[in-house]
């Protein structure tokens, strides 16, 4: 039989749970805090405390440590019932996706939960009931690194029942790390909207005393209720400070930091608006919203995103491209790659598989008629992206790919601008990142 961790015989002698106070003392040194759930990765040694900073720490404890239990809370509930829906206000979908968005701090750990139910989003969320009658939906729940275009299409659906069923804006809660891809689909699959579909998400976790992620989704649903407009964008922290929220265009944000509050960045084109404590401000006029929903065309997942480096080869040039119909490459520059695999791009075009050029270089156009390199990637059939971004360039191949009847229709709706993910001309926009402390 394992004999019992460290940890499991300190809770065990002061019978203590999740959500007490304790005090623990290890290697000289002593903390307070509120004792919180153990989860799949905390090892058998590891105990993990919530301190009075908000923030939790993880120790590992040693037979030579103790651990004093100093009081149990009481066990009080938190107000949760959402308020009488008003006459007054519209009526704003929150369709669920996963992330630490839309989450609750359980009352006694500080553990944080996702909110599934509106009881549960009163308790998280209290200010966002002030704008709008809110009506939440889950639609699924996953970490957004692990979405597919399976799962737009999926979350399309549930827009197209949302305003069918009578809701006057969406707001979509989504994790971070490929929010700009769901974005980027989403206005591609919609060319009519009968109202404003925004998607937010939140930096950092709620249980954090710097969580953008109450004030990142009443921005968002204030612009959901009030605003008439018939596009997709995405509402995140303008800065640092609770005081401003972008509002960028679908298909020209992108997360541009792992953990600030203002990651996301307009690129190649300025933010539509922004949404202040007192108004919501716009600097380009929104889209206006149509009299329906109108769907168009689907994606595929046959399509590839690869980066041009100095040691890439054709063997995954050929394995990008193997069995897909699009393939985008992120070249140097204004759209280059190293001129002895331009040959192997020419093979894969001539077998039907559509291949883009996009720029690593994120702000500007890419050019592919000033060197001989991307001159030679126009001869091999390359179709250079302007100043889409990488990524974007992805999601509307895949849609073009997966609308179009034909390769050659596919390239046409590829090359005309369907939303704002491109234009003609790109006026100068170069964002600064905001201020340098994290």
């Amino acid at each position: 039989m394992t004999p019992p961790s460290p940890v499991d015989r300190l809770l065990d002698e002061e019978n203590a749970e999740p959500g007490d106070r304790v005090r623990i003392q290890t290697q000289g040194d002593t903390y307070e805090g509120i004792l919180m759930p153990r989860h799949a990765f905390s090892g058998q040694d590891t105990l993990v405390v919530k301190l009075e900073s908000g923030y939790n720490l993880g120790l590992r404890l040693t037979e030579d440590d103790t651990l004093e239990r100093l009081e149990t809370p009481p066990r009080t509930e938190p107000e949760t019932i959402p308020p009488e829906p008003r006459e007054d206000l519209p009526t704003v979908a929150l369709l669920g996706t996963g992330g630490t968005i839309a989450s609750f701090v359980e009352y006694r750990t500080g553990a944080v939960y996702p909110a599934t139910s509106p009881d549960e989003l009163a308790a998280a969320v209290p200010e966002a009931f002030e704008h709008a009658n809110i009506d939440p939906h889950v639609v699924f729940e996953a970490f957004s690194e692990d979405l597919t275009p399976t799962h737009w299409l999926e979350l399309a659906d549930a827009i197209e029942n949302a305003f069918n069923d009578g809701a006057q804006g969406i707001v979509i809660t989504h994790g971070t790390d490929t929010l700009h891809y769901t974005a980027t689909a989403l206005s591609l699959l919609f060319n009519q909207l009968p109202g404003p579909v925004v998607l937010v998400g939140a930096q950092r976790s709620s249980d954090r005393p710097s969580s953008d992620a109450a004030t990142n989704l009443t921005a968002a649903v204030r612009l959901a209720a009030n605003e008439r407009i018939g596009e997709v964008t995405i509402v995140m922290h303008e800065t640092m400070s609770d005081t401003t929220w972008s509002i960028h265009a679908a298909g020209r944000a992108r997360k541009m930091h792992t953990s600030r509050r203002d990651a996301f960045q307009s690129l190649n084109h300025p933010p539509l608006g922004r949404i202040t404590p007192n108004e919501i401000q716009w600097d380009t006029q929104p889209h206006p919203p149509s009299d329906e929903i109108q769907r168009h065309g689907t994606i595929t997942d046959a399509v590839s995103l690869i980066q041009s480096y100095p040691s890439l080869t054709e063997n995954e040039l050929l394995a990008a491209a193997k069995n897909q119909q699009g393939l985008v490459l992120a070249g140097t520059g204004l759209g280059h790659i190293r001129n002895d695999l331009i040959p192997t791009l020419e093979t894969i075009i001539d077998e039907g598989t559509l291949v883009t050029v996009a720029s690593q270089c994120l702000n500007g156009r890419t050019n592919l008629y000033v060197y001989e390199n991307g001159r030679e990637l126009v001869q091999a059939g390359c179709i250079p992206t302007n100043d889409m971004l990488p990524e974007t360039a992805y999601v509307k191949l895949a849609w073009a790919l997966g609308t179009a009847d034909t390769t050659e229709e596919a390239k046409t709706l590829f090359q005309e601008p369907q939303a704002r993910e491109t234009t003609p001309r790109t006026a100068y926009h170069y964002p600064t990142g905001g201020n340098a402390d994290a």
